[in-house]
Formats: C-alpha cells, sequence, structure tokens
C-alpha cells in the first residue's frame, strides 16, 4: 500500500466518521426539537423528530455543496492569479538579468 492508498483511505475514514457525527446530530436537534411539543403523542414525536432531522441534514448537505462549490470557484480564482503574478515575476527577473547582463557587457566594453 503506498502513500496515495493510505491518503484516500484515511480520506474516506475521515468523511465516513463526519457523516456519523452529522446524522447523531441530526437525530438529537430532531429529538430535542420534538421533545419541545410536549402535546404530540409519543409516535407522532418521533415522527417529527424524524422529519427534523431529515430535513437538518438535507440543509447541512446543501450547505456543504455551497462551500465546496465556492471553494472551487476560489481555487480557480486565486490558480489564475497565482499564474500571472509568476508570469509577471519571471518577465521581471528575465529582464533584470537581461539589463544586469547588458550593463556588465557596457561595463566590460569601456575598460
Amino acid at each position: 500500500m503506498d502513500r496515495e492508498d493510505a491518503a484516500a483511505g484515511l480520506a474516506r475514514l475521515e468523511g465516513y466518521l463526519l457523516s456519523q457525527a452529522a446524522r447523531q446530530e441530526a437525530a438529537r436537534a430532531g429529538d430535542a426539537f420534538a421533545g419541545a411539543l410536549t402535546w404530540l403523542g409519543s409516535g407522532e414525536q418521533e415522527e417529527i423528530a424524524r422529519r427534523f432531522a431529515d430535513h437538518h441534514l438535507a440543509l447541512r448537505r446543501q450547505i456543504l455543496r455551497a462551500v465546496a462549490d465556492r471553494a472551487q470557484e476560489l481555487r480557480g480564482e486565486y490558480g489564475h492569479r497565482y499564474a500571472v503574478l509568476r508570469r509577471r515575476t519571471v518577465t521581471v527577473a528575465a529582464a533584470a538579468v537581461a539589463a544586469l547582463a547588458g550593463v556588465s557587457a557596457c561595463a566590460a566594453y569601456l575598460r
């Protein structure tokens, strides 16, 4: 097993653990919400808790997708900016080297 396989396996494990934690959080939130509705029967509270948890998870997925999409957009934007700055830096460095070579050539010629 190489490092890439190990890293991919750890990423999958981390994703699984995060999803399980999100499910538990949603279930707790659903139970708390439904538990406050004391006039409902136990079956009704269970149904409300399940629906609340489902909604909570769907909302969490939607937010996570929006964050991931924005991160991808930013990666593209900053990647482009980095490439432009890198080209400028290389161009300026090349111009500086050329100017230094020209000055050195002139100094050698004038001696």
